[in-house]
């Protein structure tokens, strides 16, 4: 049931983007298996460049595996979670939804305006894209608030400066501790 729901959206995004179906096309007949237990999600490549739930009897080309951590990432577009994906099979297909996470946009100004009609859509978007910029900005504010407040009035974490001060102090020690120890010796042997 999760790779039908998985399939339509992806499906809909392949059908605005002639590139990305062409990308596909190379790996047809070919199933991609995506796995952040308790989710399992299996798509097959079709000759068009567009993906199908995968039959139950369908063995995967390739399984990327993501800790629900990793999901967060994704939704949050950190392209550098690639680097913590457990990929096992064909690394071929695997870079190809690599390029397609990273490039494959929806319009949803372009679908909106098939609904409302092109200024309406526009305003919606606008609306929208100022909204996430606000809620970017709040959430930025709020980070360095916490940060401060914990660093400065609570201190729950250590400020930078504290902890590289901390760290040459040992640095000074473990160099002081290792003369003494070499004078010690030295006057054992007379």
């Amino acid at each position: 049931m999760f790779d039908a729901f998985a399939g339509a959206p992806l499906n809909h995004l392949l059908r605005a983007n002639v590139w990305a179906r062409d990308a596909l096309k190379p790996h047809a007949g070919k199933t991609a298996t995506f796995r952040c237990l308790p989710f399992v999600t299996r798509l097959t490549v079709l000759d068009s460049g567009e993906v199908t739930p995968a039959t139950a009897d369908a063995t995967p080309a390739v399984t990327l595996t993501l800790t629900p951590g990793l999901m967060l990432r994704v939704a949050a577009r950190d392209d550098s979670m690639w680097r913590d994906v457990i990929i096992d099979g064909d690394t071929a297909l695997a870079g190809t939804i690599h390029h397609l996470w990273q490039h494959l946009r929806w319009d949803a100004e372009e679908d909106l305006s098939k609904v409302v009609g092109d200024t309406a859509a526009h305003r919606i978007a606008e609306s929208g894209r100022t909204l996430q910029r606000w809620a970017q900005a709040s959430g930025d504010n709020l980070a360095h608030s916490f940060a401060e407040y914990w660093t400065e009035e609570q201190p729950l974490i250590a400020a930078k400066q504290d902890v590289t001060r901390f760290t040459a102090d040992v640095d000074l020690l473990r160099d002081d501790t290792a003369r003494l120890e070499k004078r010690i010796e030295l006057l054992h042997k007379r």
